[in-house]
């Protein structure tokens, strides 16, 4: 991995998110490294050498050990204040479906260290983003740009990532109305092409909690980031949403 000094432009720490670190430095995002990050450049590099769109570059690492990429222009998404536009959404699930077919093509020969566990890629398995909740997204003049925050990558299948894509921007972690939320999992059923509504409703739980048994293991490992994210709750108040989601679950398949 290439070397970085970066420029003399002043850091400025970047809103939202909750595992924290990152800071952006002129044209630059400056981010911790960890035993994962060789992996996850390792991923990154693939998909810019299949040119797929949406994705931050791998530019080095700077003399603090910090990874550097570049900045992707845009605004991210508060998603406990903000629930995106229907065609964002759509972009967003059209984008990941994108991603999750140019990775069918990457694959890693022998364990790799993620930040999880160290794991072999699964003959039914791709390497999955594992994060790409619309927290993660970037915006930019009413439309789907970018995905980032890599950093939780690792092997896992599909459905697992639209699981966590429509916990979080249909979104089903809260209440929403019956009818809003009826349609904008019609978009993203149609928009990834290949599950029914039922399918993903299903899925969301056990991912979910999945998510949150991976938080408390990391917790238990002094991962930082994890801990920052027990700041914000987690992972209890993931397990509290979860909960909250089975209850209404028998209203939301009847109105399917």
């Amino acid at each position: 991995m290439n070397s970085v000094t970066g420029d003399d432009s002043e850091e400025a720490g970047l809103p939202g998110g909750n595992v924290g670190g990152a800071t952006r430095v002129g044209r630059t995002v400056c981010r911790p490294t960890g035993p994962w990050t060789p992996a996850v450049h390792e991923l990154l590099a693939h998909l810019d050498t299949e040119g797929l769109r949406g994705v931050p570059v791998v530019l080095g690492i700077d003399n603090q050990g910090r990874e550097t990429l570049s900045y992707v222009e845009g605004r991210g998404v508060p998603v406990d204040q903000e629930i995106v536009l229907d065609t964002v959404l759509e972009e967003a699930v059209v984008w990941l479906r994108d991603y999750h077919g140019i990775v069918e093509g990457f694959r890693p020969e022998g364990p790799r260290i993620w930040r999880d566990a160290e794991a072999t890629l699964g003959s039914d398995e791709i390497i999955c983003h594992n994060d790409p909740g619309a927290y993660n997204w970037i915006i930019q003049g009413g439309h789907f740009v970018a995905m980032i925050d890599w950093d939780v990558a690792g092997p896992g299948k599909p459905i697992d990532d639209l699981a966590i894509l429509a916990w979080s921007a249909i979104p089903l972690y809260r209440e929403i109305p019956l009818d809003d939320l009826v349609r904008r999992l019609d978009i993203l059923v149609d928009a990834y092409g290949e599950w029914g509504p039922m399918t993903i409703l299903h899925a969301v739980a056990g991912r979910m909690a999945m998510a949150s048994d991976r938080i408390a293991a990391g917790q238990e490992r002094g991962d930082q980031g994890m801990l920052n994210l027990g700041k914000a709750g987690e992972p209890q108040r993931t397990k509290d949403r979860v909960e909250a989601f089975k209850a209404r679950l028998p209203e939301i398949e009847a109105a399917l």
